[in-house]
């Protein structure tokens, strides 16, 4: 199913393996493993997915997560960044297990082919529910050890008549018509926050990841929406997990600087809320001043997330840095406070 490793559009040293895949209802179909090693040899490794409208960028995640001594590998899905095809409806799903097969085969390469022992997930957004439901189906199987979800979409934001009405209605029509467009306002605010060409810092290919974001479909919502059933439900990912999130989300359509300082694609407070639903040994994190993608907030805060972070694979995925003074295991209190950037 994977082919060799080539050169990636990252340049050294990334490489990518591209992940041959069973065609669907629009064809061929490829997802595609983006890698880099760490200084020395390590039995440990990290795979990190993506948000909806995303693909990987952020070299500086690689950074922190090799600098730990883990091997850092990234997983851009089917129908996302580097594995979308001209004939593929970009971003596109009837159901998240569609996306199980690259991931499965990820992870069999991480462990059999490259020989890790270990594996931490690390999922964004859409990506942090992929990895939850995932996580939980694969639970018994042993094949990762921990999981950092960052802003994972644990609910839909939204309230009254969208939540209650619209949205039930976008999903039954999606059991008849998966490729109806919905007519629903794009969010520029979140592009405009993060890229280098409006207010944000990061410089990223804006036909991989939009400033206005690829239409939405029926279809698409209705698998969203039974993910967000199986979270509220109650999943049990019996590895240890830790959430993270800002403290404040953005909620208005039109820009302004408080967008800098929020999550303006989600309501936080709905990821806390359903946060414990996710497992067994879960510990939350809120990032104050975080973005949507904590690891692309300003740069005082992102370092609060990634402290976070370190701190807690010192307890639950230990690495030779990541054991360097720090407790054996840091206390509840610890794990759970708001983290805040340094003065």
């Amino acid at each position: 199913m994977s082919s060799e490793t080539t050169p990636d559009v990252l340049g050294a040293p990334y490489v990518r393996r591209d992940i041959t895949l069973p065609d669907d209802a629009e064809g061929p179909v490829v997802a595609t493993l983006v890698s880099r090693r760490a200084e020395h040899p390590t039995d440990a490794a990290v795979l990190y997915v993506h948000g909806w409208v995303d693909y990987f960028f952020q070299t500086h995640l690689a950074d922190f997560f090799v600098e730990a001594g883990i091997d850092f590998y990234a997983l851009d899905l089917r129908k996302y960044g580097r594995s979308l095809r001209e004939h593929q409806t970009p971003n596109h799903c009837l159901d998240m297990t569609d996306y199980y097969p690259e991931l499965d085969e990820a992870v069999r390469i991480i462990r059999e082919e490259d020989g890790h022992d270990r594996l931490l997930i690390n999922g964004h957004s859409t990506g942090g529910l992929l990895a939850a439901l995932w996580g939980h189906d694969r639970r018994a199987d042993g094949v990762y050890d921990a999981m950092i979800l960052n802003s994972p979409f644990f609910d839909f934001p939204a309230e009254g008549v969208t939540k209650n009405v619209v949205l039930p209605a976008a999903a039954a029509l999606g059991a008849r018509r998966p490729l109806a467009a919905l007519n629903v306002p794009a969010n520029l605010v979140y592009g405009h926050s993060i890229h280098k060409d409006h207010h944000g810092e990061w410089d990223y290919d804006v036909a991989w990841k939009p400033i206005k974001p690829f239409p939405l479909f029926a279809g698409w919502v209705r698998a969203i929406l039974a993910g967000h059933k199986r979270v509220h439900s109650g999943l049990d990912i019996t590895a240890p997990v830790l959430v993270g999130c800002s403290t404040a989300s953005y909620k208005r359509a039109r820009w302004d600087a408080a967008a800098t300082t929020s999550d303006s694609v989600l309501r936080v407070d709905h990821i806390a809320r359903w946060t414990p639903a996710v497992g067994r040994n879960v510990s939350l994190v809120r990032i104050d001043k975080g973005l949507h993608d904590l690891v692309l907030s300003p740069p005082p805060v992102r370092a609060a997330f990634f402290d976070a972070m370190r701190t807690w694979m010192g307890a639950y995925f230990p690495t030779g840095s990541t054991r360097r003074g720090l407790p054996a295991r840091p206390s509840a209190e610890l794990l759970q406070k708001t983290a805040s950037p340094p003065a």
